[in-house]
């Protein structure tokens, strides 16, 4: 866990929340916080499973791809820093412009051999493309 470059050259931090960090421009939070001291993004998105509301993730995920391809400080977490983190950033990849199926392998070589850790979450980033 910690800092990726995604496929076009942004930099993006993927953590479990609660652990010690620097701060960030924006935090993507997805679920329940802890919300971060700095500018935060609260998706909900329940444990093993895809966002609630897939339209204002997808708007909070596309706000954290522009701002760090801006080069602004930019993180994604959630409470085990795994597989909503995973997901999350495999939809930042996604939407960088590598293919659901790649992007999956590309996060599990890059952030943690077990994100997106369902096959729901890999349905919805397939219905990103």
């Amino acid at each position: 866990m910690g800092v990726v470059v995604l496929p076009g050259g942004a930099r993006v931090r993927g953590r479990k929340l609660g652990t010690p960090a620097s701060p960030a421009d924006l935090a993507v939070v997805l679920g329940r916080g802890p919300l971060p001291p700095w500018p935060a993004r609260l998706v909900r998105w329940p444990d093993f499973w895809v966002p609630l509301d897939r339209a204002d993730a997808l708007d909070a995920l596309r706000e954290a791809h522009r701002r760090a391809v801006a080069g602004e400080r930019v993180e994604v977490g959630c409470r085990g820093g795994v597989g909503r983190t995973g997901t999350a950033l495999a939809a930042l990849a996604v939407l960088d412009g590598l293919p659901a199926d790649d992007a999956v392998r590309w996060v599990r070589a890059h952030h943690h051999p077990r994100a997106v850790e369902t096959p729901w979450q890999r349905a919805w980033l397939r219905s990103l493309a």
